[in-house]
């Protein structure tokens, strides 16, 4: 069902795309065939990079990735702006209509006296004959669609340079009741949403662990998405996450892209293999001499349909309510169930910061946080932007972060 819903909206993108760049601009003729031949491509590449490893199982081309996925990000964008231009176009179209048409030079009266003149050729072109006046409903349409494609060239550019480019890295204080003076100052690097995959390989991975560990962190929290493939695809650019140092260890969550995997066990086979630590549904304790507080992870809410979902039960049990809770969950939503079972903090991605400005409009609806530090009742809740992308190698409005989060006493 998702893919016909997929379908059927590129669809109409590339149609109205379509109407308004191609058909409203051009006259009948080659021009016009060559320039819709050229938009039919480019909507079978992006459908073809986007359902077919899915359908097919066949590993996507990194090649066909990059040019399908980016203009992915432009049609986004060709189509926005096109749409922000349509008030414009129609009060223009409005003025169009009422301003009057020039009215074509109406040829002299000969003199009488005057001898008629000689027949023209008539394959030879009128010096004196009025030039056709101009179309002003096409001098509109392609006005529009310059400025449409300008911006959208501009958006893109932009966001992909932010896109690829090294994650910014936020120092984000956080005071919890009930913890320790033991554990002030303790560091928390927080990534999420690396997304590992056929446009993000082992460089990304090695610019972010060089990122964290730069930071000296006392916990690294990796709080899900981390792949879009399979164990054979890219364990190769996993591979650095070994080279993660902190004082208390590297732990993981699933995300939603986990489970988009046939066999999820092997990746967390393959991150125990690399000295990173998955909490299932489950908790450890952290300790600094007398003092404590626990960490606990639950899985992705995406996991039930696997019955591998979020257990607060397990997640939760055995703890001790005379120290801090600090939870990692993938998605935000999970914090109302947070807050009311007492956790203090819960750290968590998947919103991407909307990654794509307007999108994060969408994605703030669906979500009690876009990103950054918030609360619901007594938990508060982190939001990291994540550190890579998922599909258009493209963010605007929505740069990506590494976080390091600093504990304090409230």
């Amino acid at each position: 069902m998702f893919i016909v819903v997929l379908g059927v909206v590129l669809g109409l993108m590339h149609l109205y795309v379509w109407k308004r760049l191609i058909k409203d601009t051009t006259a009948p003729g080659v021009r016009r065939r060559v320039a819709t031949l050229v938009l039919v491509a480019l909507a079978v590449l992006l459908v073809a990079t986007l359902i077919l490893p899915r359908v097919t199982g066949v590993p996507e081309s990194p090649w066909l990735a990059w040019a399908g996925y980016l203009w992915f990000g432009l049609i986004a964008y060709l189509f926005l702006t096109s749409l922000v231009t349509e008030p414009v176009r129609l009060a223009l179209w409005r003025w169009a209509r009422r301003a009057p048409e020039p009215e074509p030079a109406r040829p002299a009266t000969p003199c009488p006296t005057t001898p008629a003149p000689t027949t023209p050729d008539p394959a030879a072109p009128d010096p004196a004959a009025p030039k056709p006046a101009v179309n002003r409903r096409v001098f509109i349409a392609r006005t529009a669609a310059l400025a449409a494609g300008a911006a959208s060239v501009g958006l893109a550019g932009y966001g992909a340079a932010t896109a690829l480019g090294p994650p910014n890295v936020l120092t984000v204080p956080v005071r919890l009741r009930r913890l320790d003076p033991a554990f002030d100052g303790f560091r928390m690097a927080v990534v999420s949403d690396v997304h590992l995959g056929p446009l993000s390989g082992r460089g990304h991975t090695e610019r972010i662990v060089r990122m964290i560990n730069a930071h000296e962190p006392d916990l690294v929290a990796i709080v899900g998405d981390l792949v879009d493939g399979t164990v054979e695809e890219l364990g190769h650019a996993a591979e650095p996450l070994r080279d993660l140092q902190s004082r208390e260890g590297t732990f993981f969550v699933t995300g939603n892209h986990e489970y988009f995997v046939d066999d999820t066990g092997s990746w967390l086979r393959e991150l125990d293999r690399l000295g990173v630590q998955t909490l299932r549904n489950e908790n450890t304790r952290i300790r600094r001499g007398a003092a404590a507080f626990d960490l606990a992870g639950v899985n992705d809410v995406v996991g039930a349909e696997r019955g591998d979902g979020p257990d607060f039960d397990r997640a939760l049990g055995g703890l001790d309510d005379s120290w801090p809770t600090i939870l990692l969950a993938h998605q935000p939503i999970l914090v109302t169930e947070a807050s009311s079972r007492g956790v203090d903090l819960q750290l968590s991605g998947h919103t991407h910061g909307g990654q794509m400005w307007p999108f994060h409009y969408v994605v703030d609806m669906v979500q009690p946080a876009l990103a950054g530090l918030s609360a619901v009742g007594d938990t508060q809740l982190y939001v990291t932007r994540g550190a890579g992308f998922w599909g258009p190698p493209v963010r605007v409005g929505a740069p990506p972060d590494i976080t390091v989060v600093t504990l304090g006493g409230a």
